[in-house]
């Protein structure tokens, strides 16, 4: 039996054991589609093969030892060796190591857990941080994974236009086309970036809050771009806590 197909017993063992058979829960564990569970289980002729890389992620995503998938044991022995979740894996003492009767116990690795929030457009935002669906039924938006977990309602939006594209060498740079994720539960402090809906817009727009003099600004990263004064003609949506670049 080569590698890939004992990756496939392991995984298929593991979707008993571990999620009761239920493709949707293993999927979601490991931040992939049912349906590409599906092809890395199938006999097939559209089979997916366990490359090594994802094989790594499968077992660092569940909280198992690196190397599980590879181990080439019977099933059942392969199972039983595994951590369950909240078991410690057991190793022997190292050099230098002072032995005590539990020095040889640690807490097995946690799985990541990943969350998934909307991208929705800079329109929909206001009405959507009041937990208006400012969408059809049917016609949601499509969600961008994350290990960060959120402390309220949190939305992605897509970054328009070069306002927030610093100097060459200056950070925070956030050019057009980056991605970035709006927590609605964290604080809005001054050095912050935020999404802010302005009195006279309907469309939420990204800059850093800033403070100065006691009064407060809506700046943007380019400097070619003025100040917004804050005065009563602006509500904070929410604080952004990560950015996604694709290439």
């Amino acid at each position: 039996m080569d590698i890939h197909e004992t990756r496939r017993n392991n995984l298929r063992l593991l979707l008993q054991e571990r999620f009761n058979g239920k493709r949707a829960a293993l999927a979601e564990a490991i931040d992939r589609q049912p349906d590409y569970i599906s092809r890395c289980l199938s006999t097939g002729k559209h089979r997916k093969r366990i490359g090594e890389t994802f094989a790594r992620h499968i077992e660092a995503a569940i909280g198992l030892e690196r190397g599980w998938l590879d181990r080439g044991m019977a099933l059942g022995d392969a199972y039983r060796s595994a951590p369950k979740p909240g078991e410690a894996i057991k190793e022997g003492p190292k050099v230098g190591d002072t032995v005590r009767h539990d020095a040889n116990v640690q807490k097995a690795p946690q799985p990541i857990r990943y969350h998934r929030y909307p991208v929705i457009s800079r329109v929909q935002a206001g009405a959507w941080t009041e937990c208006v669906t400012p969408y059809e039924p049917g016609g949601e938006p499509h969600e961008e994974a994350t290990d960060y977990r959120a402390e309220g309602r949190a939305f992605w939006l897509e970054v328009q236009g070069d306002s927030m594209t610093a100097p060459t060498g200056s950070r925070p740079s956030v050019p057009e086309g980056t991605l970035v994720l709006f927590d609605t539960g964290k604080e809005a402090v001054p050095g912050k970036l935020v999404a802010a809906l302005l009195a006279d817009s309907n469309e939420a727009t990204f800059k850093q809050l800033i403070e100065d003099g006691g009064r407060r600004y809506l700046k943007a990263l380019n400097p070619a771009y003025p100040l917004i004064p804050i005065n009563g003609n602006c509500r904070i949506l929410g604080v952004a806590v990560e950015a996604k670049t694709r290439l």
